[in-house]
């Protein structure tokens, strides 16, 4: 099912980091009261049809949300890898363009390891799962390769549990940090690769990678607990020294104003309350004290993303619920269920594009934060994971509600599946539909349009995630007596495959 898609003209030239604050959203009311057994709110009061239809992008039989995660998968794994000096298999660039070649002007170019912008570790998780699911063993095998890399290389320390986040490409060099040094680094990326390591750990069952991953995310929790140093609000630092202290500049050298108002934060909980949901450590005193300085606080949104400054990032609202959701469920408490949904999801609603703008198509997207309102397909794809979540929960509760996510999350799909360029697969990293980011970085030098870089495991391949959690949890399956079919909740068909 590798479609191929039609190649389109380029120019390659050069891309800038991304910059600075935003509104709060005045919350939509009408929410009904959670019930004393957990029910949850009424989706369907925190919006009105019309904006709903006014989001909804249809499916494009000729080019399904399926195909479209296939082809991300297909660039990252044919264009993007080459074998290590260890034997393992390693990516070229933290950011390329869609001939996958290596955009060294960038920070991130000559960057590769599991840190944020990099993100090896999530990358392979997906694509040995996509895999799996396919029956493609060498999509696997690639996959295991990725990983072994990251564990036999030295970006883990297996005594303490500190990990390094990046390795420069050109030079061999370990750092902590994508500015290409080791002065700071954020302990809640830290946590985010510690959580991947964990999840991939569960699929691969009795393989004797298994134990030791499972074994470096306890030991990851442990260090954050034991060496971050706490900020006056009683939130987790944004960024610290890699003794653990609080660093409050931003990665140029001035003062951040989000130094302890970040959401990047949240990853620490989500590493804490799987360990704890896994029975592999007791961290339910954290949980309860970290959520509710955020739940007092109305919701911590400051930028994620280590190179923006806005306190309501979309993607951070889409953690949060996906977060505190497994919170709720670890702590058995209703009221952060609640939370989760009346702020983080219903917050999600500000970010939506209900039209196409400057005839860019931008329709069914979410944009990033006020400051930088360019779509960027992570975060687009991290929301759509957050909508299925939420209606794979409230499924035997609510099935109106239970449809109107999943027709959100399948809308951002579709709308990021008009968005791969070129003829390898890639999928851009975001749709700059106002020229925030600079003509001269977009696809075909048009003054409105996609941009002509990525990051292979990150914004190119993040989509895989929710897709595949589509079709294992929410896709309507079928049958045949030659065939299994996945269709979504309009009967489009996603996916046929041999019986």
């Amino acid at each position: 099912m590798n479609l191929r898609r039609p190649a389109v003209g380029l120019s390659a030239v050069a891309h800038c980091s991304r910059q600075p604050g935003s509104p709060r959203l005045l919350l939509l009311a009408s929410w009904l009261l959670l019930a004393s057994s957990g029910a949850a709110p009424l989706a369907a009061a925190t919006t009105t049809d019309l904006s709903r239809r006014t989001f909804y992008v249809p499916e494009n039989a000729e080019y399904t949300v399926v195909q479209s995660t296939l082809d991300s998968l297909r660039f990252t794994l044919d264009k993007t890898l080459k074998r290590g000096e260890c034997g393992h298999l390693v990516s070229i660039s933290s950011f390329v363009n869609p001939e996958g070649e290596i955009m060294g002007w960038h920070d991130f170019g000559n960057l590769e390891g599991p840190g944020w912008a990099a993100n090896a570790v999530g990358g392979a998780w997906r694509s040995y799962r996509f895999g799996r699911f396919l029956g493609n063993q060498d999509w696997q095998s690639q996959a295991l390769a990725i990983l072994d890399h990251v564990l036999d290389c030295g970006f883990l320390d297996e005594t303490t549990g500190f990990i390094r986040g990046y390795r420069e490409t050109t030079t061999g060099k370990l750092c902590l940090n994508y500015k290409h040094n080791s002065d700071w680094f954020c302990p809640g990326s830290m946590a985010k690769v510690a959580y991947q390591l964990l999840a991939f750990a569960d699929d691969l069952g009795a393989d004797a990678r298994a134990g030791r991953m499972r074994a470096q995310a306890i030991r990851t929790a442990r260090w954050i607990a034991a060496h971050v140093e706490s900020v006056p609000n009683g939130w987790f630092p944004r960024r610290t020294t890699p003794d653990g202290k609080v660093y409050r500049k931003t990665p140029e050298g001035g003062n951040d104003a989000f130094w302890q108002t970040s959401a990047d934060g949240l990853f620490i909980l989500q590493l804490q309350a799987a360990l704890t949901a896994r029975k592999l450590a007791d961290y339910r005193r954290d949980l309860r004290e970290k959520t509710d300085v955020f739940t007092r606080a109305g919701g911590i949104f400051g930028s994620i993303n280590h190179d923006t400054y806005d306190p309501h990032e979309s993607v951070a609202y889409a953690v949060a619920f996906r977060t505190l959701m497994a919170v709720s469920r670890v702590l058995r408490d209703p009221a952060i269920r609640q939370f989760a949904y009346a702020t983080c999801l219903v917050g999600l609603e500000q970010f939506k594009m209900r039209e196409d703008r400057n005839q860019v198509a931008t329709k069914g997207l979410l944009y990033m934060e006020k400051t930088w309102d360019t779509a960027y397909l992570w975060e687009n794809a991290e929301a759509a994971l957050a909508y299925f979540e939420a209606a794979s929960d409230i499924r035997r509760r609510n099935r109106q509600a239970q449809r109107e996510y999943e027709s959100d999350g399948l809308t951002i799909l579709r709308a990021i599946a008009k968005h791969h360029y070129g003829p390898h697969g890639f999928l851009t990293e975001g749709v700059d539909w106002n020229n925030h980011v600079g003509q001269q970085h977009h696809i075909d030098q048009k003054l409105y349009a996609a941009i002509q870089y990525t990051e292979p495991f990150l914004n190119n391949q993040h989509i895989a995630e929710p897709t595949l959690y589509y079709i294992e949890r929410l896709a309507r399956r079928k049958t045949l007596p030659t065939t299994r079919e996945w269709r979504d909740l309009e009967d489009n068909l996603l996916l046929r495959r041999p019986r």
